[in-house]
């Protein structure tokens, strides 16, 4: 190892500082709606790439453009834009009603006694088909308060519950921001990613079930929520599905998403050629910043890996964490912690990758394990802080429909994160450790 330099590490500082410093001013100081994100992110990232700049006088400027571009051109972030691009055109094709019809086909079908556990398992499903945890919650809570509403139910628990499903799925999806971060950042197939990330979310998920059924027989009753629903634009979701658990490759699970998607949605008279066209290029634009973000920590991990900066962080990690088992717990704390600075799981992991690949070479950690960790415990902290955006626009959605709720009241209702720190320390500590060799 070389010998390292922590003054190198300043840049991460810096964005640490300016994103969440302004962040806390603008949301509790201000008082501004969804303070942390009306901070331009990427002008944050400029502010710390200029510092890292400024560092190493004995580079040319030139040069440092050239180790710059060089991070920016590994194939894996090239790789990860285009399925950001492509994911987001999936998204964009099948809209807001595919999702609506798995929610109130479920509710039609199931006792109103199990309505909070049917928003919960509804959840799952769709992130884990359209790969957003946001764009879930958005999609539900609406329907998670006319549940509570009609039903008695308190209204956190459902909030909580829609929250709960829509990070599993976040975490365990083909095409989840999160997983094609983690999965290029350490090197690995998705397949294999989500073999090993099953067998930690999973248990936590139907931990997580069971409690929710058990606070629901214990609910008083009023009534139950109906509405219209149409199956076939279900069938994108689950191709999408299929294809990503059969181990087909992303791309290819995408076009097949989209494709499908614009012929149900044009043949079934859903919307126009040009509309759908529209909705597309909506997908992608959500994308931009995300992969713009990953272009810029590209470059900016590239400068801090030649100044020394990784491998004073290794430095510091090695002794702090000892062994296969403790670094896999200082992986998951270094995306934790980033997570909590920066309010952004895909950030957070994108930040992540170039340390955690390191790590991961230093502790014998497989890139499959590597990916899982990163993705587990970035959902873990994005799933329970109250400025995060899952929260954020869950309050949004319920304050928009006339009931107040508060992240404090929602966060005790927030069982899946938590099952999902047990499962993954059970997963660490517990379970037998195999070699991590890289092919």
């Amino acid at each position: 190892m070389k010998k390292g330099k922590p003054i190198a590490l300043l840049p991460i500082g810096v964005f640490f500082v300016l994103y969440l410093g302004l962040g806390i001013v603008f949301e509790y100081v201000m008082k501004i709606p969804m303070g942390f994100y009306n901070i331009p992110i990427v002008i944050a990232f400029l502010v710390a790439i200029l510092v890292a700049c400024l560092q190493n006088r004995g580079l040319q400027f030139d040069d440092k453009l050239t180790i710059m571009g060089q991070g920016i051109g590994d194939k894996n972030i090239i790789t990860m834009l285009l399925i950001f691009l492509a994911a987001g055109t999936f998204v964009g094709v099948v809209g807001r009603s595919s999702a609506e019809s798995v929610a109130y086909f479920m509710l039609s079908l199931i006792p109103a006694r199990f309505a909070v556990a049917v928003l919960y398992v509804v959840a799952c499903f769709v992130s884990t088909a359209m790969g957003t945890s946001v764009g879930t919650i958005t999609l539900i809570t609406p329907i998670a308060v006319a549940v509570a509403q009609a039903s008695g139910f308190s209204l956190p628990l459902c909030i909580a519950s829609v929250m709960g499903g829509a990070m599993f799925g976040d975490n365990l999806s083909f095409i989840s921001d999160t997983t094609i971060a983690a999965c290029n950042g350490q090197g690995c197939a998705m397949k294999d990613k989500f073999r090993e990330n099953f067998w930690i979310a999973f248990p936590a998920a139907v931990a997580t079930l069971v409690l929710i059924l058990v606070l629901s027989f214990r609910t008083e009753l009023n009534g139950s929520v109906s509405s219209a629903y149409n199956l076939v634009q279900v069938i994108p979701y689950l191709l999408v599905l299929a294809g990503g658990i059969a181990g087909v490759n992303v791309f290819l699970v995408l076009l097949i998403g989209i494709v499908s998607g614009s012929v149900i949605m044009l043949a079934g008279g859903y919307t126009a050629p040009v509309d759908l066209l529209g909705s597309m290029g909506s997908g992608v634009t959500g994308m931009f910043e995300t992969c713009m973000v990953a272009i810029l920590v590209a470059a900016m991990c590239a400068l801090i890996r030649e100044y020394g900066g990784f491998d004073a962080l290794l430095s510091a990690i090695h002794r702090v964490f000892k062994g296969k088992r403790g670094g896999q717990l200082g992986m998951g704390l270094l995306v934790g912690t980033m997570d909590i600075a920066t309010a952004n799981n895909t950030v957070a992991i994108v930040m992540a990758n170039p340390i955690a690949r390191e790590m991961a070479k230093e502790y014998d950690i497989s890139p499959r394990k590597a990916a899982s960790l990163l993705d587990t415990f970035s959902c873990i902290f994005q799933g329970i802080i109250p400025y995060g955006a899952q929260m954020l626009v869950a309050i949004s959605a319920a304050n928009e429909l006339g009931f107040e709720v508060s992240a404090f009241e929602i966060i005790p209702n927030l069982f899946y994160p938590g099952m999902l720190l047990v499962s993954s320390l059970i997963f660490i500590f517990v379970l037998p450790q195999k070699s991590g060799k890289r092919i």
